[in-house]
């Protein structure tokens, strides 16, 4: 999956075999751009401080996600 669709703001790509770590990795990759002070990333970040003060909208956006994820064909580099 990409950092765009997991919320972030750029196509890097982000491979692993779980959600669960997919999510590791975006986060670290949201650390690194937060330092940079990345502005398309602060937004997108920014945005999603605003979703998380509503617990069902991003249970939701988590699910959505996670769905995604799981409809990925597997391959050996998922």
């Amino acid at each position: 999956m990409t950092c765009h669709e997991l919320g972030g703001a750029c196509d890097k790509t982000f491979t692993a075999a779980t959600f669960d770590e997919i999510g590791e990795m975006s986060k670290a990759h949201g650390s690194e751009m937060f330092q940079k002070g990345d502005a398309a990333h602060l937004e997108a970040m920014q945005e999603m401080m605003t979703l998380m003060q509503d617990p069902e909208a991003m249970q939701a956006w988590f699910q959505k996600k996670r769905d995604a994820f799981d409809a990925l064909p597997e391959d050996d580099s998922r």
